[in-house]
């Protein structure tokens, strides 16, 4: 129907257009959230873990900030101490240690670890807060964890990934956090103004380790290209578009671009790094994606 209440002769179906839309815009989405460990494998070893986040959180923060301002007067002054710590859990520290792993393993390796925010986002809700977890995603914590033991136990060119592995599952737990903390107490508050809020804590946080931690040497403009998309493309326009999906979708569909994330990933690295895929990613990520997808399914009615 147009505006008059009339139906125009020329329309297109809102369904059908959703129905190009949806794929595309999850499809566009998961490639760009694909490319931040790609990115921080080319940024992190000339930038070092902490100004490498700063930038990211800082740049992030400045292409949120118009939906920030647009929302101001519903950010009042007693929330901005949770806020700051939903930053703190939810990207300062999850990015710096996908920075610190980003120097030591493949980029396959932190986008698969990514992958288990979504399992454990369900484990944290029942741990601290008494949601049921049921036995589906029981099954899927396990096959994920089972990959996580799967993807520390391999190499990359000689090298044991474990560490990598282990700062990734972190981070991936510490979004779990950080989901929960913002669906219980930022409920109800624009999406976008909180990413930009809570990353522009997180980057003044972050902003005294990573002036200390500056490299002395001076950085080529390969470092910066990367870490300057790092910010501005991954974290801030991705932020935004996946905010629309989830405003026009649903989080529930929304959710989706946490499977294919993994391939663009992967994808990336293989095309512009030239960083195979190895059996350890190739098992783990079966495994990890899986059990996502699995403790996605909804449960069956009783009585079927």
């Amino acid at each position: 129907m147009s505006a008059s209440g009339l139906t125009h002769p020329h329309a297109v179906s809102p369904s059908l257009n959703r129905a190009w839309l949806t794929p595309l815009e999850l499809g566009g989405l998961a490639a760009i959230w694909g490319t931040p460990f790609l990115f921080m494998r080319i940024a992190a070893p000339a930038f070092g873990p902490l100004p490498l986040v700063e930038l990211r959180l800082a740049l992030g923060a400045a292409v949120l900030m118009p939906f920030l301002w647009r929302a101001r007067s519903a950010l009042r002054p007693g929330l901005w101490p949770r806020l700051a710590l939903v930053g703190f859990i939810n990207a300062a520290v999850p990015f710096a240690l996908f920075a610190w792993a980003a120097r030591r393993a493949p980029a396959g390796v932190g986008a698969i670890t990514n992958s288990m925010a979504v399992l454990f986002t369900a484990l944290v809700a029942f741990l601290f807060y008494g949601e049921r977890i049921g036995p589906r995603r029981v099954v899927a914590l396990l096959a994920g964890f089972a990959g996580v033991v799967v993807l520390a136990s391999g190499k990359a060119a000689g090298e044991s990934v474990a560490q990598a592995a282990a700062a990734g599952t972190t981070a991936a737990f510490l979004y779990g956090i950080g989901t929960n903390m913002v669906r219980r107490h930022l409920a109800g508050l624009p999406a976008a103004a909180v990413a930009a809020a809570t990353l522009a804590c997180a980057a003044l946080l972050t902003l005294p380790f990573a002036v200390a931690t500056w490299p002395a040497r001076p950085i080529g403009a390969g470092p910066w290209s990367a870490a300057a998309a790092l910010g501005m493309l991954c974290t801030g326009f991705g932020y935004a578009m996946y905010y629309r999906l989830i405003q026009r979708i649903g989080a529930a569909r929304a959710v989706v671009v946490t499977y294919l994330v993994p391939l663009f990933a992967v994808a990336w690295a293989w095309l512009l790094l030239g960083e195979p895929l190895t059996s350890s990613m190739f098992v783990a990520g079966t495994l990890i994606l899986g059990s996502v997808a699995l403790g996605q399914q909804p449960a069956a009615p009783k009585g079927t």
